[in-house]
């Protein structure tokens, strides 16, 4: 593969996890649920209603 071949898979790989956790995110407000993360080594349970919806990369579209 060439180097634009992989940023391209790189890009696109990044875009499905922000998609994937987006829905998660969205999926638990509706529920009023919590996520759990890891921060150092230590377990964190944050309201979901407490974070928002990222959106770090560009869609291929709109290159």
């Amino acid at each position: 593969m060439t180097k634009v071949e992989l940023k391209d898979m790189r890009t696109k790989i990044l875009q499905g996890i922000e998609m994937s956790y987006n829905k998660l995110l969205s999926d638990r407000q509706k529920e009023d649920g919590d996520l759990i993360f890891s921060e150092n080594g230590k377990v964190i349970k944050v309201k979901a209603r407490e974070l928002k919806k990222t959106s770090r990369y560009i869609k291929p579209s709109e290159k």
